[in-house]
């Protein structure tokens, strides 16, 4: 049954409406199961029409009929890429929107659409991973078209240095391995993850070369990291690998529980860019770039605090964010 409107606490703060016409555009997109279902899946992800389909199991013409009603009614927002338009739940724009987002997060996922879900982040985890093995050999190549690994990389190392000398450093998708050298000099270890067989043999290669033999090379994304039981690091880095990903938030909430309290996420990514075709065909992304506050949000569900941000922009009209994340100490017991 759907969720009645009225069940939501209506206070003096709800009515950020201007108009009567407005609250009844909310109450009508709230007023379908599967309205607020689409809600719920696009709490933590963006999706384009034709995976929603998928997701939902209907012709594009109802799809998009409800997506029109939830635009209209201020719950979701969209980009362009090319031809298409990817959907994400819109910022909540008065308490009661905030009420309704939050209640529908509460409830029990379907399972039937969980499967499914499931299904669509594994393709595109699998493009991401053919991409790679297709063209490991010129990624950094193709890579530096977007943004250099000499404008932030001597940035990161400098950030480590000061973060986790003498510590453990994990660094998440470390591509040829250009900046294990540099870290494995500062760290006691280091730990390098990733998903790719091809982009994990070139940084073996590299490490090899630079007589660097503190690295430990680890096959397999953060959450068979985990699985793992490595020891947990005082430093996560990673640059320009979110992107990549099927499930963003999931990978961050992955490093949190891979950070050791009072340890550090530096994390290099793009800003959320209208290049998504180019770059995708470029460098096989999944995203096109993120918001910082899609990111900040991301980090806070994880128990992480903001600690550093920093941008720079490109000549080529991409803009990158250097963040820096830190997961809290326990707070220390007193005994009395």
């Amino acid at each position: 049954m759907p969720m009645p409107l009225h069940s939501l606490t209506m206070t003096s703060t709800t009515t950020a409406f201007a108009t009567l016409d407005q609250l009844a555009d909310l109450a009508w997109a709230a007023g379908d199961r599967l309205r607020l279902a689409v809600l719920r899946a696009l709490a933590r992800d963006s999706f384009g029409v034709l995976e929603l389909c998928q997701l939902f199991d209907i012709k594009q013409p109802s799809m998009s009929h409800h997506l029109k009603i939830l635009s209209e009614a201020g719950l979701v927002a969209h980009r362009r890429e090319g031809t298409n338009l990817y959907y994400r739940r819109a910022p909540a724009e008065s308490p009661l929107i905030a009420e309704l987002f939050a209640t529908l997060d509460a409830t029990l996922a379907d399972h039937d659409i969980m499967q499914r879900l499931e299904t669509v982040q594994a393709a595109r985890a699998e493009a991401s991973r053919r991409f790679f093995a297709e063209h490991g050999s010129e990624y950094r190549q193709h890579q530096d078209l977007i943004a250099r690994l000499a404008d932030y990389g001597p940035r990161v190392v400098e950030r480590v240095a000061q973060l986790a000398s003498g510590g453990v450093v994990l660094e998440i998708g470390p591509g040829g391995g250009e900046l294990l050298p540099d870290l494995a000099s500062l760290a006691s270890q280091v730990i390098a993850l990733d998903a790719s067989s091809e982009m994990l043999r070139q940084a073996e290669r590299r490490v090899r070369d630079a007589g660097a033999g503190n690295v430990r090379f680890v096959a397999g994304d953060t959450t068979a990291a985990i699985s793992l039981q490595l020891p947990s690091a005082d430093a996560v880095v990673m640059n320009m690998v979110l992107h990549h990903t099927a499930r963003p938030a999931q990978v961050i909430a992955d490093v949190a529980r891979l950070l050791a309290p009072g340890g550090t996420f530096v994390l290099t990514e793009l800003c959320v860019h209208g290049q998504g075709e180019k770059a995708r065909e470029v460098c096989g992304d999944v995203w096109p770039g993120f918001a910082p506050e899609t990111l900040t949000t991301w980090a806070g569900q994880a128990g992480l605090l903001p600690a550093r941000e920093e941008y720079l922009a490109q000549r080529n009209g991409f803009r990158l964010q250097l963040r820096e994340f830190t997961k809290p100490k326990p707070a220390a017991s007193s005994h009395i």
